[in-house]
């Protein structure tokens, strides 16, 4: 069906609109993907499904289509730990290139995935160049014990074009929620995702439990998947799909707190991220619960573990 006969049932306003089923979903994104359909056509599904909101089957339908077109990292004989990053530092450092270094250094193979969408951020691939980590120029398996960078474009050029559309519209759009959910590897993986508003919370689980997914949620960082280093927020589990809280969250700013750089820029967090590494200041406690729920949900995972 051509992309207007769903803007017509997605387009109607918040009050008006009607969903689509799974299979339109799909059906729908892929021809966005694909480049079948004009920059105005872009422009009317970005608002009417921002307008609107995504149902968890439109989200799975979307990641259907995304499956499909995805240029897919392989595997690596350890389930993949995948850390979506597109939000960058505002006001704090951007702590994702330790989380990912931090889970390495355990053993397994740490994928993280993303673009620059503002300009006036530090991201990660900033963070990663002041640490000599360089963006991967092709998708190959990622070796136990490694982080590397995939920038989206390598994944999939039609979500990169989707998630270019905020710059000129200034919005963001299903497709910067998509990429927060979607496992990028064929095969095992564990997807760390973070919300920042408690409505997407409810929906982004919605969507591991529909899709099967073995991942962790948590309230991130500035929309980083990080655990705020000055908090403890509550971070729940999927083992394909099945919900278990792993921690409980604490309220308010905790007393016993992280000595975090006041610069944001790259190399000052690139030397922070070193000093902690090195042992010269310590993983931020929220940060250290973190990684061991995302080894216990990659060896819960892992489909050669006996206790599996």
């Amino acid at each position: 069906m051509g992309i207007s006969q769903y803007i017509k049932e997605i387009g109607r306003g918040k009050q008006g609109a009607r969903s689509i089923g799974r299979a339109q979903a799909a059906d729908l994104f892929g021809q966005i993907l694909d480049g079948a359909v004009t920059d105005l056509e872009i422009g009317a599904f970005c608002l009417s499904m921002r307008i609107k909101g995504e149902t968890p089957e439109e989200m799975g339908g979307f990641l259907d289509a995304a499956y499909a077109r995805l240029n897919r990292v392989p595997p690596s004989g350890k389930p993949v730990v995948v850390l979506p990053s597109y939000n960058g530092a505002r006001k704090l450092p951007v702590l994702t290139p330790l989380l990912a270094l931090l889970i390495a250094r355990r053993g397994l193979p740490v994928l993280i995935h993303g673009t620059a969408t503002e300009s006036s951020r530090v991201f990660v691939p900033h963070v990663l160049q002041a640490l000599d980590i360089h963006a991967l120029p092709a998708i190959r398996a990622i070796a136990p014990g490694e982080a590397a960078y995939a920038p989206t474009e390598l994944l999939s050029p039609g979500l990169k074009r989707l998630l270019d559309v905020r710059r000129v519209v200034g919005l963001r759009n299903s497709s910067h929620s998509l990429v927060k959910l979607m496992n990028p590897c064929d095969g095992p993986a564990v997807i760390v995702s973070s919300y920042t508003h408690p409505e997407y919370a409810v929906s982004m689980a919605a969507v591991f439990e529909l899709m099967g997914s073995t991942a962790l949620l948590l309230r991130g960082t500035e929309g980083e998947v990080v655990a705020d280093a000055r908090r403890l927020p509550q971070m729940d589990g999927f083992i394909a799909g099945r919900r278990v809280t792993l921690q409980e969250g604490q309220k308010g700013t905790l007393t016993d707190l992280p000595d975090l750089p006041r610069e944001i820029d790259a190399e000052t967090t690139a030397a922070y991220i070193q000093d902690v590494l090195a042992g010269r200041k310590p993983v931020p406690a929220s940060m250290a619960l973190q990684v061991e729920h995302i080894l216990h949900l990659a060896s819960a995972n892992n489909p050669t573990n006996a206790e599996t």
